[in-house]
């Protein structure tokens, strides 16, 4: 038996079995990494980068993390926050562990302007294209990343990459049987902190090699975590995730057919998040560490834990012991942190290369992904009826529940009983990317590609009842409904959407000497099929959803100016050119250039928030549209890599969106503004430095800034903004505007910087490194800012002894934030000052056993 850990040193193989093959890896699907194979080959040697460390050296700025540095973070990590490293990223980790979520932004743009792939499968939501970091694969199964910085492949099939990508590549399984296991154990060291917050994890990973002795081979992995939410004294994180991949050679040529598998499901809840304003109430040149932990006492003022009084819980009959009208249920649910947001993910990844005929190679990748996920909080279920008109109607409407039936069991139907309305949301996703690529000869290849991509995106909004203790009665309040008196589900919302993508691309590559060119040309066909069951009764998309099967006549003719249920079809199309080449000085020195057009389609909230209008061009939101230009240098030889790059991406419609857990009735929702016109520029550099074969030097950096061209029309002016003389306004029903033009956009900071170090002593691996984030906006209108942070982790490796079949025993130490910095985390901006974040993620310290072989 033979079996290499993924923690193998830069001194060892970097492959976990034979992981690294002599393929190309670092795009996203077999096509695009088949068309870079003479650009970027990997062979089990450090080849274009330094210990792990990688410059693919394309037209693109781009930048690659192998296994080796991956595999240095805290087991059990998000890779959104292990790629922290590349400079133009920036990501706020919601806790320490990796599994509550965070905040993602590249090179200013946000996650849901941000491609992110596993194995070329799209890992954004169909619907809003909302990046989730905490259910990403466990940083095991990952041969590599590639961070793409504002430039997508042509065959992706992305709505909206803008940003960039950050494309995931499992590992091919091992060719001898293995077994790799690490077991965690970890804890919050910040003073104050919650005593429940241990950190627990276990990963297995058993390779079988060649179980048929025709190269078929397979693996298979397990893990498990569990911990506290640092600043939630009630909230816990249960994850349980499942990976596998078979493998299967088609001889000597580098064809073959694999598929691969996973499944996530998360049981969390909230991180919780604060008003930004309030946060900066801490600050006083900086923040204090003991207040942290204190920050949310207005809600840990309700009783921990609560019990809801008698009256107020549903019943199903029965002689509850008092009848009372609602009064916060004691508390009960009402706390952020005791609200859930749970998640079953799953897909299912198939990849094939094949050689028809000499210089002529046709790659498959077949895709279906699965999503069952909520988020939301405490309710009130009304007994009574909703009444308009003079007639008796159930449902949901005005954000009130009706149920038309006694629920507690008391006699009458006066009361509000305690319950829980998450939005549901289920998803199925199926999709492939195919590519024919023909060498023409050794210095020019084309290749033609087509991607489709069908996602059914169905949200619900599904009412359960509370438990006594103040749970929900299920985290999937979708499994089990409170009816009303005729057997229906009431539903806060009920629509189905259709995303539908058919895309035709091609593209060119030549070597002319020292030149390497560069044409593509994407094509893609956007649908959006959208499915309206309630009335939306405002353009901000809120909107009434009575239970189904009653006369709506004297409701209709009560609200006359409501959009009725309703279906509407939206198409986008557009050429987007995709050109760049680099050119050799030296052999170890280039110039790189490249430009992309690129296309944002509107996600599906605001196409529902057009619902509320009539159908016409002036409805129908548009999609944003980018132009991005990239140039730069490149530098590798021997023990050093460097790279420059400058940027500039002209926006039009640049729609940006935060969520506000205090709209929608205390529901939350998403809030949607368009900046119009708005430029992005920056510089993005990093240095990879081995001075021997122990050691790694790396520094890296990027500088960020934007500029919106116009103002932006806040509303009308109303009573109540003459009488406090807000916004301007003096005369009623006058436009007001947001003074945002010439202003930068908020949420994202203006630069970061950092290093790494490493060095190895014998069986000892020693790793700091230090990021320092600049400072971001508050807002739109550039009225506050938040100050900027430093952070600095430390990982140190020990190799406690070497087994005979190539697996080792080791113990690895991480600290994180290690001088305990507290800074503000995550928000999305805002135009005129109001948004909402977690408090950044605070010390902690795990130690991980690892065992292969």
């Amino acid at each position: 038996m033979k079996f290499q850990s993924v923690l193998k040193t830069a001194a060892s193989s970097l492959a976990v079995g034979t992981a690294f093959l002599a393929v190309p890896a670092f795009a996203q699907s077999t096509g695009s990494i088949d068309f870079e194979d003479n650009a970027i080959v990997v062979t089990g040697l450090r080849a274009n980068g330094v210990e792990g460390i990688e410059l693919p050296d394309t037209p693109k700025a781009s930048q690659v993390l192998t296994s080796e540095q991956i595999q240095r973070a805290r087991p059990g990590q998000t890779i959104n926050d292990i790629i922290n490293l590349v400079p133009g990223v920036s990501f706020q980790n919601n806790d320490p562990w990796g599994s509550s979520g965070g905040g993602f932004t590249i090179r200013g743009f946000g996650a849901d302007r941000v491609s992110q792939t596993l194995d070329g499968l799209p890992l954004n939501d169909s619907g809003n294209y909302a990046l989730y970091t905490n259910q990403q694969v466990d940083t095991e199964i990952i041969d590599n990343v590639n961070v793409n910085l504002g430039v997508t492949d042509v065959d992706s099939p992305t709505a909206s990459a803008s940003g960039g990508t950050v494309n995931l590549r499992t590992r091919v399984p091992g060719d001898d049987f293995g077994v790799f296991t690490t077991m965690s154990i970890g804890d919050v060291l910040s003073p104050g902190s919650y005593s429940d917050s241990l950190y627990t994890r276990a990963f297995g990973m058993i390779d079988t090699g060649d179980i048929t002795g025709m190269g078929t081979k397979a693996f298979v992995s397990a893990s498990y975590q569990r911990y506290g939410v640092p600043y939630n004294p009630y909230g816990m994180v249960d994850k349980t995730q499942l990976n596998a991949r078979i493998y299967q050679e088609l001889g000597g040529s580098g064809d073959f057919v694999s598929v691969a598998a996973h499944w996530n499901q998360n049981r969390n809840n909230f991180a919780g998040s604060e008003d930004v304003n309030d946060l900066l109430g801490y600050y006083d040149g900086e923040f204090s560490k003991r207040d942290r932990f204190t920050v949310y006492a207005k809600e840990a003022e309700a009783p921990y834990p609560c019990s809801v009084p008698a009256g107020q819980v549903y019943q199903g009959g029965g002689d509850p012991t008092q009848s009372e009208r609602y009064d916060d249920r004691n508390g009960c649910g009402a706390p952020f942190y005791r609200r859930y947001n749970p998640s079953d993910t799953g897909n299912i990844r198939g990849s094939s290369r094949f050689t028809l005929a000499d210089g002529l190679i046709l790659t498959v990748d077949p895709s279906y992904q699965y999503v069952k996920a909520n988020g939301g909080g405490p309710d009130d279920l009304r007994e009574a009826f909703y009444t308009e008109g003079g007639v008796n109607y159930t449902g949901a409407f005005g954000g009130g529940y009706y149920f038309g039936r006694d629920l507690n069991g008391d006699g009458d139907m006066q009361d509000r009983v305690a319950g829980n309305d998450p939005s549901q949301t289920r998803t199925d996703r199926l999709g492939v990317i195919a590519n024919l690529i023909w060498e023409i000869n050794d210095d020019q290849r084309v290749r033609v590609a087509y991607t489709w991509d069908r996602a059914r995106h169905r949200q619900t909004g599904q009412i359960t009842y509370m438990l006594p203790n103040g749970e929900p009665s299920d985290v999937f309040a979708i499994d089990n409904p409170v009816l009303d008196l005729n057997g229906n589900e009431v539903n806060k919302r009920d629509r189905l959407s259709w995303a539908i993508l058919h895309q035709v691309s091609g593209e060119y590559r030549g070597t002319f000497g020292d030149l390497t060119a560069k044409l593509g040309l994407r094509a893609p066909f956007f649908t959006r099929r959208l499915n309206q069951n309630c009335f939306t009764t405002s353009v901000s998309g809120f909107v009434d959803c009575p239970t189904p099967g009653q006369d709506l006549t004297a409701y209709m003719a009560a609200n006359p100016n409501y959009a009725q249920p309703q279906s509407r079809v939206y198409k986008y199309d557009k050429l987007l050119p995709n050109v760049g080449f680099t050119y050799n000085f030296t052999p170890e020195a280039s110039v790189f250039a490249n430009y992309a057009k690129g296309l944002s389609v509107p996600g599906t909230d605001p196409l529902y928030d057009s619902l509320y209008l009539p159908d016409s061009d002036f409805a129908r939101p548009v999609p944003e549209t980018t132009d991005s230009f990239d140039l730069g240098v490149r530098y590798r030889r021997g023990r050093l890599t460097a790279q420059v790059a400058g940027w500039y991406t002209k926006y039009n419609n640049r729609l940006a969106s935060s969520f506000d857990p205090n709209a929608n009735n205390g529901d939350g929702a998403t809030v949607y503004r368009n900046l119009g016109q708005v430029d992005k520029w920056g510089l993005d550099g990093s240095i990879a430095y081995s001075p021997t074969d122990n050691t790694l030097l790396y520094i890296f950096g990027s500088y960020n800034d934007s500029k919106i061209k116009d103002d932006i029309l806040g509303g009308n002016c109303s009573q109540r903004d003459v009488d406090n003389s807000d916004n301007g306004c003096t005369v009623v029903g006058d436009q007001y505007y947001f003074l945002t033009g010439g202003k930068m956009e908020s949420g994202s900071p203006n630069y970061s910087f950092g290093a790494r170090g490493q060095v190895r002593f014998g069986g000892l691996e020693l790793g700091a490194q230090v990021k320092r984030t600049g400072k971001r906006w508050l807002d739109d209108v550039n009225s506050t800012r938040i100050p900027a942070y430093t952070l600095v982790d430390l990982d140190v490796r020990y190799v406690i002894a070497e087994g005979p079949t190539g697996g080792d025993v080791a113990l690895q130490l991480n600290l994180t934030n290690l001088f305990d910095e507290y800074y503000i985390g995550y928000f999305g901006g805002s135009t005129n000052g109001e948004s909402f974040a977690q408090i950044g993620a605070p010390r902690a310290g795990s130690l991980s056993l690892s065992i292969g072989f």
